[in-house]
């Protein structure tokens, strides 16, 4: 882990699209300087950083600005259309049994539990001890 936040939004989102939409925004501008900083450290072109989202209207407002009135509220968030524009990000959608960071967030069953501690690639860390002896 590089970098850890935690703080309230700033704005009451009115709908799952836009406090997803809002969240997007401020995990792009933290991958712009994660970019940056492994661009500095290493030369060469950089794919696309790809950001997990399940919610398709979220994807869909990243990928093709619409100027309605629910959009025009979110003004300020839509630096991220023009980071997916520019190839800088891509928002990808991911089932929600497929979220592994509800392992952190949320109570889940042992199966659920188990299932996503495998996908993270959880290491016991006695087992390691036990083998340098």
């Amino acid at each position: 882990m590089i970098s850890w936040m935690s703080r309230k939004q700033d704005t009451v989102a009115l709908s799952s699209a836009e406090a997803e939409y809002v969240v997007a925004c401020e995990v792009s501008r933290e991958a712009v300087c994660l970019r940056k900083l492994l661009s500095d450290l290493f030369e060469g072109l950089m794919d696309p950083t790809v950001i997990h989202c399940d919610n398709t209207s979220c994807i869909c407002l990243s990928e093709d600005p619409i100027f309605d009135g629910k959009a025009k509220l979110m003004n300020k968030y839509h630096y991220i259309q023009e980071l997916v524009q520019n190839g800088v990000l891509q928002l990808q959608y991911i089932s929600i049994d497929e979220q592994v960071a509800d392992i952190l967030t949320k109570s889940l069953l042992n199966k659920k539990l188990v299932y996503l501690r495998d996908k993270l690639v959880l290491v016991d860390i006695s087992s390691l001890v036990e083998r340098e002896r």
